[in-house]
């Protein structure tokens, strides 16, 4: 009887630990009910990061390293519209691109999609779009940047 108890109790150990292990290996990342989440998609291989420079300029938003990029998106409500900053940057320092093509396509709650050019506004330095909508829930938003030659893109997911 204690050998078989003992074994019941190994196994389901040993079970634990191969769900913790596989679990920790996710590449998309979670968030609490009403904090961003990001995930990302891209056409270079890339891994969500929410480590960055203490002097980094952008700070607090959703953050996807792309390869040699790093592109952070900060969601904000704004009267009735809800107001997209995309940093999109690369290398070690950040180093600003103001030279990309960039389209955000976006999930509204309810379902709905808009497809939304973002300009770059180079006062702070970053590319910038307008949503119509403050509907609270959550927006997943596919970034699909062009730069140079290359293609980057990233997956958003926030909750308003």
């Amino acid at each position: 009887m204690k050998t078989l108890k003992f074994l019941l109790i190994a196994a389901g150990s040993t079970s634990l630990l191969f769900l913790g292990a596989c679990s920790s290996g996710s590449n998309q990342a979670s968030a609490p009910a009403n904090s961003p989440a990001a995930s990302s998609s891209p056409a270079t291989s890339s891994s969500p990061s929410a480590n960055h420079d203490a002097d980094h300029k952008a700070g607090g938003g959703i953050v996807v390293e792309s390869g040699a990029y790093h592109l952070e998106l900060k969601p904000e409500k704004e009267g009735g519209e809800t107001h997209l900053d995309l940093f999109v940057q690369k290398g070690d320092n950040h180093e600003t691109i103001p030279t990309a093509k960039v389209t955000a396509q976006v999930q509204l709650p309810d379902g709905s999609q808009q497809t939304v050019p973002m300009n770059y506004d180079a006062d702070g330095k970053h590319y910038t779009a307008k949503l119509s909508s403050t509907a609270a829930g959550e927006y997943k938003v596919a970034v699909q940047s062009e730069i140079g030659s290359e293609k980057v893109n990233a997956r958003y997911t926030f909750k308003l």
